[in-house]
């Protein structure tokens, strides 16, 4: 299927991808992710979980035993349960393929093909369709085959080496960081496919491997290595070859972050703190000679900001024109009057609890913006509606599909169903 872009109008109206439709098959964070994304700017996505819910309902705090991480990436998405591990459910999922723009998976490579779901297979019947595969080393490589969570393949990319302080064992950000960097690249990939489809009127297979995604952030010390030799590694809070850019503390023991190693923006910073003559210091005079230096120039750095307190430090670098904050927590930035103003966090509707707060859709585009729907719903809960409005299931097909264990048995209306 090779279906024409929505018109103008649509887009305008309901996000630039609306009109698109896209499979997710998916599971944990990489493939929800970039689903959510298409889901964000108005794709209508549906969401294939086992009958006991995607792994990533085990992960992160729940509330009255309801997964708020789920609540989150599952957003604007309907999500269906489906046994893909029989026959019939293998062919639900093929049909319901024939009738999408996209499809994301994230399985390791050649689980689909075995289950009569590759891409040879699926764009016989759909030469339009675009499939999204996200794996931990790749399609292809002697790697391929290995298990590859985020973290494992953050490690062979060499990311988790410069990350943590110089003393320490490499350390991880708290976030399933790589597999959000997949989903990114994976999401702009079946956008860029999508565009070349308007021309050719041809499906292609996007190919985002963890271990590459996560290791094309590496990108300063790529030719680094190759031309020198020089071995990046953890530097703390620091930034190497960006000098001053650090974390110092301050007279109430605490720390602000403070980056200056722009020529102009450093002459600010030494006027702030009352010392315009280290600005012409040989050893901090050009931005490398401040790299060559960044112990010496650290330390006169420090020694200034633990003379004040922290409530003190920022507005005076921020009136001189500074870089500078304090270490945000979640609780800060709850309170915090910028992120009220631009409406960063956002109450998405939620059928159990009103609403539930979670980050609001970025980039913003001024034309075509994407918004927040709904919530994640329940495991299963839009199964029967999906299969009927797609794919014309009559009720006896579905109750069938029920009894063999395929698909979940009739539920119960939600409270928002109710309600309506």
């Amino acid at each position: 299927m090779s279906k024409e872009p929505p018109k103008p109008s649509e887009r305008r109206s309901a996000g630039p991808l609306a009109g698109y439709r896209v499979l997710e098959l998916g599971s944990t964070v990489a493939g929800p992710f970039c689903g959510r994304l298409l889901a964000d700017f108005g794709a209508e996505v549906i969401k294939v979980e086992p009958a006991e819910g995607d792994a990533v309902r085990t992960m992160g705090k729940s509330y009255h035993g309801k997964s708020l991480y789920a609540a989150s990436i599952f957003r604007n998405k309907s999500l269906i349960t489906l046994d893909l591990r029989k026959p019939e459910g293998q062919q639900v999922a093929a049909e319901l393929a024939s009738e999408c723009d996209v499809l994301v998976e994230n399985f390791r490579p050649g689980a689909l093909e075995r289950w009569g779901l590759g891409y040879e297979a699926l764009s016989e019947r759909n030469p339009g369709l675009i499939m999204v595969r996200i794996s931990g080393f790749g399609q292809d490589g002697p790697y391929s085959q290995r298990a590859g969570y985020g973290v494992v393949c953050e490690a062979v990319s060499g990311l988790r080496h410069l990350t943590g302080d110089v003393d320490r064992p490499p350390t991880r950000v708290a976030v399933s960081m790589t597999d959000y960097i997949t989903g990114l690249y994976a999401a702009f990939g079946a956008t860029l496919a999508l565009l070349a489809r308007g021309r050719t009127g041809r499906g292609q297979v996007i190919d985002a491997a963890l271990y590459e995604c996560a290791f094309s952030f590496m990108e300063p010390w790529i030719p680094a290595y190759e031309k020198t030799g020089h071995i990046a590694t953890r530097s703390g809070s620091r930034l190497p070859e960006s000098t001053p850019n650090n974390l110092y503390p301050t007279g109430d023991a605490q720390f602000i972050h403070i980056t200056a190693m722009g020529e102009a923006v450093f002459r600010r910073l030494t006027a702030a703190m009352g010392q315009p003559e280290l600005a012409n210091d040989g050893r901090f005079s050009t931005a490398r000679a401040r790299s060559e230096h960044q112990e010496a120039i650290d330390d006169c750095i420090a020694r200034w900001t633990s003379t004040k307190p922290l409530a003190e430090l920022e507005p005076l670098l921020a009136q001189a024109g500074v870089p500078a904050t304090r270490i945000f927590t979640i609780a800060d930035i709850f309170q915090d009057p910028h992120y009220q103003a631009r409406g960063s966090i956002f109450p998405a509707p939620d059928s159990d609890f009103g609403t539930v707060a979670m980050a609001n859709v970025v980039p913003r585009l001024s034309r075509t913006p994407g918004r927040i729907q709904h919530a994640g719903h329940a495991t299963g809960e839009d199964t029967r509606r999906v299969l009927s409005q797609w794919l014309g299931f009559s009720e006896e097909r579905l109750d069938a599909l029920a009894r063999e264990g395929v698909i979940p048995a009739a539920q119960s209306p939600s409270k928002a169903q109710a309600q309506s």
